[in-house]
């Protein structure tokens, strides 16, 4: 199972050259692990070993790559920008795989790119310029903006999903007024901007819900979306026979089915499911969804990455369940 890593990570995974000679390294024998691909130079005199670099999701693979940039830069470092903005702010990066550290060329009108740092010249306002841990980077706000513009729909709602679960979800509640505040902020920034895939952000920002927990369950949205269903519930609440509380993540009324995107991580992941080990996490899902079943009637789907891929992949996998939209 691929891991999470934060700053202080990030930060401890990179080796200069100096402490790899420190610790016994030759120069030549350096050169020949980078050669046989057990150690990656991520920029010049930063350096992160294959094998922990392999274990992290792509959002950690990039925060070394920004880490290593932000340390090589003198004071006070690059203002990063987009995907590379989005990992110091602990957004998702659906399915995006970077080969570039994206920063802003603060006053410049034009972008370019170079030794794997793409510069934008974008206009930045001072406001919209924060510190993570003493490294600059553009706001939360500007930040999902600037990836609702730039980057494929289920990256850019799954970050947009989860800004505003940050700001207006406790638990597995949203609040309404904070929500309609955040929908009406993102869309005064979106009409006062004139480039290229605003129109689509400005969907995006308005389809956008903090009840979406994980990036699986936004872009699961976004199919039902493109597939025509309407009406679908999210996280609707049901009470136990015991009184425990549930929470589901969808549910069709008209199907009188429960919808759920099952990743991997709740079985697999040691943050998401705590100290129970795997098969105990099987078996309390399974007590779960028979209480639910028992108490409502209703039926449950379930779907898992490989069907959220495209709309027709999550279509036939609800189809075979006798899920389908209103006619």
């Amino acid at each position: 199972m691929k891991t999470t890593i934060g700053l202080t990570q990030a930060r401890d995974l990179l080796q200069t050259r100096e402490e790899l000679l420190d610790a016994g390294h030759t120069a030549r024998e350096i050169c020949s692990l980078v050669a046989a691909g057990r150690l990656i130079r991520v920029r010049r005199d930063r350096y992160v070993e294959t094998a922990a670099h392999d274990d992290l999701w792509s959002e950690g693979r990039h925060l070394i790559a920004v880490m290593a940039a932000h340390l090589n830069a003198d004071p006070p470092g690059p203002v990063f920008w987009g995907p590379s903005a989005a990992v110091l702010l602990g957004l998702p990066l659906y399915r995006l795989v970077l080969d570039a550290v994206h920063t802003v060329i603060l006053g410049a009108r034009h972008g370019r790119t170079r030794a794997g740092v793409a510069l934008h010249g974008v206009g930045i306002d001072d406001a919209d310029i924060v510190e993570v841990d003493g490294i600059r980077c553009t706001s939360l706000e500007r930040t999902v903006l600037d990836l609702a513009c730039t980057t494929p729909p289920g990256a850019a709602l799954s970050a947009a999903d989860a800004a505003l679960r940050r700001v207006a979800v406790e638990g597995h509640r949203q609040d309404p007024e904070r929500a309609e505040d955040w929908h009406r902020r993102m869309s005064l920034r979106a009409a006062a901007v004139r480039c290229r895939g605003v129109r689509r952000a400005r969907w995006i920002l308005d389809f956008a819900d903090g009840r979406a927990q994980l990036p699986g369950e936004s872009v699961s949205r976004l199919q039902l979306h493109r597939i025509g269903f309407t009406g679908v519930e999210l996280q609707p609440h049901v009470i136990g026979s015991d009184g425990d509380e549930y929470w589901i993540d969808f549910g069709f009324p008209r199907n009188r089915v429960f919808g759920e995107f099952d990743g991997q991580g709740k079985y697999l992941d040691p943050e998401l499911r705590g100290a129970r080990t795997a098969e105990d996490a099987v078996l309390a899902e399974k007590r779960r969804e028979d209480d639910i079943r028992g108490v409502t009637g209703w039926r449950f789907a379930r779907w898992e990455d490989r069907h959220v891929r495209t709309a027709d992949a999550l279509s036939a996998r609800l189809q075979a369940f006798g899920v389908r939209p209103p006619a």
